[in-house]
């Protein structure tokens, strides 16, 4: 119910409305009875529109034909909304034109997204979209004009006018009445209409791609949702048809991509000459900057592209020597490059003549140890036979003086000699020198001669004959000429040995081969002595220093041990029998106890010392396992039906019976192990060690306990496993090369060599040599034109000691003539070996090569 208050205001306000007079429509609504709220009197002519445009169409119903105060009060809110919106798109349509104007792309975004009506119709990622198709808009527009005024006309819901002067800022819903419009500015729709349609371009381009993310944000738009519904229907669509689509797709690219090949292909058959022009500048500039950027590069590191060059050729030129020294036909451009190296210059001379000289002290020293220990061993055979009262003091004394003046008489008669050197002989002693050089360089080199000479003389003879004069005449394989020289020298021995005096396979084992014992004591010389240290030394050692260790595989000792040991400990007399034979001893339980306690340890140290001798076969001298191979293959050649394990196990009897058992029994009689002085090894470590050398014997050889070793049975099984390791073992140690190939030498290499060989040989093993060789010259060079036999004419007798130095090597008149003799027989005198059939110089050789020590 209306108050009458309020009645007679909502009657005035109609007759207001009626008359069409803004002014008093205005009056009317600030009437207090009217309570109408938010009147603003600016918007008169607006009310009186709206309130009018209300009450004309409420005249339409016949029921009432005026307006109440909640329905005028709802009309001015709507004024009021329209004048707000009129303002927003007044500020849109100013700031879009403004900006557009003043060509400010940057500030589109922020005026858009302040201004439009829905901001999620603004997509940032479309600024630079919107500014454009403005401007062109607005370009297009401007071009149309030629007169415009400053005003702005925004028609709302299409029956109210706003007006709004861009100038003064004045506005107004009553047409202004100088009225001109600015044609040229953007209204709110066509800017509307723009960003929409950009919008909604950006949209259709990216849906087919974007992520659940950002079609929620298309959605948020005006034209989102329809485009959506549109997408969905076009993918509906395509997926219907993808068989088509895929179809149309190819064809549509196949016909682009010709079109392209075509045009370029035409464009570049149209300018040939101007692309090999282009492409020849930019080849050219493209060249020069890798060239100009390469080049300051190798600059900047200048210091570490020397030392790369620099290891490069090293490197490069240690494989080019690797490929000349290890490779049978090395390239041509390999040898070129070391050609210059076959040049000799002075330096190698001098170099030559320096290894030359060591090599004779080397061997002179070797042959002074060997004198020194041989007396040596007289003395301690002498001071023994002191002890036991043989011989008195006095011999021993004078055993001693007579080792110090002789040592003393050398070295005076060395000094005489060397005072007359070779100027002291004759023309004749000199040409019987050279005759001696020619004889055993001869000798050196075929070694058939020595090897028959060898097997000639008795076995005592012989074997003083091999270990002076052989030896000294290989100088002690002091190089690898004369290492390969003796290695044949042996092979053919032992071929000749076991072709003539070996009837049975067994023969080797049982026997005492010449060539054998001559390898063997070869071997144990210096080199094969640090072979031995570095094989045995740790294992030895460790069964030495082992205080613990106690191996003894006698039942009787173990019986006897065993029943002190009780009589220490209970301090009585026991009542078990003291002398009891084997079969007796292991009836006790507590011997056959020790004796298996004994066995385990053995088998334990015993597989010490086989890992040591087994993982060490690249230790082994080369010269010892090539004998074996010659050895195994003669045998082999002349029982061709003797077994595998027959030939291994002779090859076993050399390389560990023959060779490392002695080592293993007796480590300091063969220096394996550091003494000290007064120090020596006890009988339990010297039982212990014989008991292993004994077990890999019996290995070795594949020989079981039996017999009166039967109580050690147990462990043959062991044995055999043992002999299968020792079998492989021997097997790959005679897997060597022949010497020709080990040494890079044959039967030419002294030809092109320019050095000639060098020996140093007492002129007492000169004399015996040629007495020898005279003495079997019929076995060892049969036929007549040998040249063995001419050189023993050429020599004619033997000489002796005075005869040989020549006339006033010794006085006549000495007293002690014979002595003088004797020592100047053990003088050494130096032999450059040479040919009968080399080219010299005849007379005019060199007599550095004669000088005598």
């Amino acid at each position: 119910m209306h108050s009458v208050p309020g009645i007679v205001a909502v009657g005035r306000i109609n007759e207001a409305i009626d008359e069409g007079d803004p002014s008093k429509t205005l009056a009317s609504l600030q009437l207090p009875t009217a309570k109408i709220k938010e009147v603003d009197p600016d918007y008169a002519q607006h009310y009186q529109d709206v309130l009018y445009y209300a009450k004309s169409q409420k005249q339409k119903d016949p029921a009432s034909k005026i307006l109440w105060l909640d329905e005028i009060q709802q009309a001015v809110y709507d004024a009021n909304v329209d004048e707000d919106k009129a303002k927003q798109w007044v500020t849109l349509v100013v700031d879009v034109n403004q900006c557009l104007e003043n060509k400010k792309s940057s500030d589109i975004l922020s005026v858009l997204k302040t201004s439009v009506c829905n901001t999620n119709d603004v997509i940032p990622e479309c600024a630079d979209k919107y500014y454009d198709t403005l401007s062109k808009a607005k370009e297009q527009k401007s071009d149309t004009v030629s007169t415009e005024g400053p005003w702005l006309k925004l028609t709302l819901q299409e029956k109210y006018d706003y007006y709004y002067n861009v100038d003064s800022k004045e506005n107004s819903w009553v047409t202004p009445e100088s009225f001109l419009r600015k044609e040229s500015w953007l209204m709110e729709k066509e800017i509307e209409d723009i960003v929409e349609e950009v919008t909604a371009g950006y949209i259709r381009e990216k849906i087919w791609s974007a992520s659940e993310d950002v079609l929620l944000r298309f959605d948020s738009t005006t034209s989102g949702p329809f485009i959506r519904k549109e997408y969905e229907a076009r993918k509906s669509f395509l997926y219907d048809q993808e068989d088509n689509v895929v179809k149309i797709q190819a064809f549509w690219k196949g016909h682009k991509q010709r079109m392209s090949y075509l045009g370029r292909r035409q464009t570049f058959i149209d300018h040939i000459p101007s692309i090999v022009k282009i492409q020849a500048w930019f080849r050219m500039i493209q060249a020069r900057r890798n060239y100009l950027a390469r080049l300051q590069f190798f600059r900047d590191h200048k210091n570490e592209i020397v030392k790369i060059q620099s290891l490069l050729r090293a490197s490069k030129a240690r494989d080019d020597y690797k490929t000349l020294v290890g490779s049978e036909n090395p390239p041509l451009s390999v040898i070129r490059k070391f050609v210059h190296l076959l040049d000799q210059s002075d330096l190698d001379f001098q170099e030559e003549l320096e290894v030359a000289r060591i090599r004779g002290e080397v061997v002179t020293k070797i042959r002074g140890n060997q004198q020194l220990e041989k007396d040596l061993n007289l003395m301690d055979i002498k001071i023994g036979l002191l002890v036991k009262n043989r011989i008195t003091l006095e011999d021993v004394i004078s055993h001693r003086t007579k080792l110090n003046k002789k040592k003393g008489g050398e070295m005076q008669i060395l000094n005489n000699t060397d005072n007359q050197g070779i100027k002291s002989l004759s023309k004749e002693r000199r040409k019987t020198l050279e005759t001696y050089q020619q004889l055993f360089y001869l000798l050196q080199t075929n070694p058939s001669y020595l090897a028959k000479l060898i097997f000639q003389m008795p076995q005592n003879k012989s074997t003083k004959f091999m270990d002076t004069v052989i030896f000294t005449l290989y100088n002690y394989a002091s190089n690898q000429r004369e290492e390969y020289l003796l290695l044949k020298l042996f092979k053919t021995a032992l071929e000749e040995e076991v072709k003539s005096k070996v009837d049975q396979v067994q023969d080797i084992v049982t026997g005492n081969p010449t060539v054998i014992k001559m390898v063997v004591s070869f071997n144990r010389g210096a080199r094969g002595q640090n072979t031995l240290r570095q094989l045995l030394a740790p294992v030895v050692r460790e069964i030495i220093e082992d205080k613990s260790l106690v191996i003894n595989t006698n039942p009787v000792e173990v019986y006897k041990a065993w029943v002190n040991q009780l009589e220490t400990q209970t301090g009585e007399a026991s009542n078990l029998p003291y002398d009891v034979t084997t079969e007796q001893a292991l009836t006790y339980p507590e011997v056959k106890s020790k004796l298996e306690a004994s066995s385990e340890s053995l088998q334990r140290v015993t597989d010490k010392v086989l890992n040591s001798i087994i993982s060490s076969l690249d230790l082994l001298p080369y010269g010892l396992r090539y004998i074996a191979k010659v050895l195994k293959n003669s045998i082999h050649e002349k029982f061709p039906e003797a077994a595998e394990d027959e030939l291994l196990k002779i090859v076993g009897n050399l390389l560990y019976y023959r060779y490392m058992n002695p080592a293993i029994v007796a480590p300091d009689g063969f220096d394996i192990i550091d003494m000290t002085a007064g120090g020596q090894i006890n009988s339990d470590q010297r039982r212990n060690l014989g008991t292993v050398a004994k077990v890999l014997q019996h290995a070795a050889s594949n020989k079981l306990f039996e017999g009166e070793n039967e109580h050690l049975a147990s462990t043959n099984s062991y044995l055999s496993d043992t002999y299968q390791k020792f079998r492989k073992y021997f097997k790959e140690a005679c897997d060597v090369p022949e010497p020709e190939e080990k040494f890079n030498m044959d039967k030419y290499t002294d030809v092109v060599t320019v050095s000639k060989p060098v020996i140093f040989i007492s002129i007492e093993e000169i004399i015996s040599t040629h007495s020898l060789l005279l003495e079997h010259q019929d076995a060892i060079a049969p036929e007549k034109n040998d040249l063995l036999n001419e050189l023993l004419e050429l020599l004619g007798e033997v000489p002796n000691v005075e005869s040989f130095l020549g006339e006033g090597a010794v006085d006549p008149n000495d007293p002690n003539k014979a002595n003088t003799l004797n020592q100047l027989a053990k003088t050494e005198i130096s032999l450059s070996l040479t040919s009968k059939y080399s080219l010299g110089d005849g007379e005019g050789i060199d007599g550095q090569s004669l000088m005598i020590k």
